[in-house]
């Protein structure tokens, strides 16, 4: 694979794990000013987020056959590798932060995942995790910053991408009818799934990450030059609290002069009670930041726009969600 996947390799990698994951729907809403939106509903994916895409790629294109699983993760991607190796008979080792909440290592204990908990940070549990991975038979899967990784989150966009073209075709179909050019909000956190996006979807359409200002990795390399370590911290930081952004998703966000919006912690929350309200999805404050980024007004579409965000995550407990 290359470092940056290619639109063969995702395609590839779409046709390997098809079977293997769920095609996820589209829903409309309306925002409160009346401009229609859709959600990608992919925190309805296997485990609750959209990682098994990526675990599945990197397991199924492993040059021998794992005999166990080895991750870091501050949850989501633990119970993806978790998944995966249920699925492959094997076991799995999660290393997770402090942080990370106990919805998600409970889950992952009751999936039958060797949990570890240590440091506070995904770069603790990352650091922790390699001497389980030395050992023979044992496969790491990186949680964002693997050819193999980004490329399986690279399936997501060319899933997106035929079911925007379905969509737009019967659209285009009617009279008088004008079809904008599509925009694409990506929560990013280390950076493989807007990495994998943005490379299935090249000039075709706007990819706009959106970070947690606490989280905002993606945004201070850009600023920077150069990728550099920050200290995650936010409502969201156990999803998306990467200490410095992927290599590969950096690359891509150079390549194609990507763009950052920032939002606040508050208007993560009020995302996602919003989304729960107007449609009963309870999504994780991750899953929700993107949808944070066009209520707050912090990313305001053109006319010409046609917006799709990425709902990527649903793993958090939904007791502070209101009754009505």
């Amino acid at each position: 694979m290359s470092i940056v996947p290619t639109r063969d390799e995702i395609a590839a990698a779409h046709a390997l794990i098809g079977v293997r994951i769920r095609r996820t729907p589209l829903m409309e809403v309306h925002l409160p000013c009346g401009t229609p939106v859709r959600l990608k509903l992919e925190l309805f994916q296997h485990t609750g987020s959209f990682k098994p895409r990526g675990a599945f790629t990197g397991a199924l294109t492993a040059a021998e056959a794992p005999q166990s699983l080895v991750a870091a993760s501050g949850g989501n991607h633990g119970l993806a590798v978790t998944h995966v190796a249920a699925e492959l008979g094997i076991p799995a080792q999660i290393f997770v932060p402090s942080t990370a909440p106990e919805a998600k290592v409970s889950r992952l204990q009751a999936m039958g995942a060797q949990v570890t908990v240590t440091g506070t940070v995904y770069a603790d549990a990352f650091a922790a995790s390699q001497e389980a991975a030395a050992q023979p038979g044992a496969l790491a899967l990186h949680a964002y910053d693997s050819p193999a990784t980004v490329t399986g989150q690279g399936t997501l966009g060319r899933e997106l991408d035929e079911q925007l073209s379905r969509e737009r075709a019967a659209v285009a179909g009617s009279p008088g009818a004008e079809v904008g050019r599509p925009t694409v909000l990506v929560a990013t956190g280390g950076g493989g799934l807007v990495g994998g996006v943005a490379a299935w979807f090249g000039s075709s359409a706007r990819v706009v990450p959106v970070e947690p200002v606490g989280c905002a990795a993606l945004h201070t390399a850009l600023a920077a030059g150069e990728r550099t370590a920050i200290s995650p911290a936010g409502i969201a930081a156990d999803s998306l609290g990467a200490s410095t952004i992927g290599e590969i998703c950096f690359a891509v966000a150079q390549r194609d002069d990507l763009h950052p919006v920032l939002v606040e912690d508050e208007a993560i929350r009020q995302a996602r009670t919003w989304l729960w309200r107007q449609t009963r999805i309870a999504a994780e404050p991750g899953g929700a930041a993107a949808l944070a980024a066009l209520l707050s007004g912090a990313y305001q579409p053109q006319p010409d726009e046609d917006v799709t965000v990425i709902v990527c995550g649903a793993n958090a407990d939904p007791s502070d969600l209101p009754l009505v």
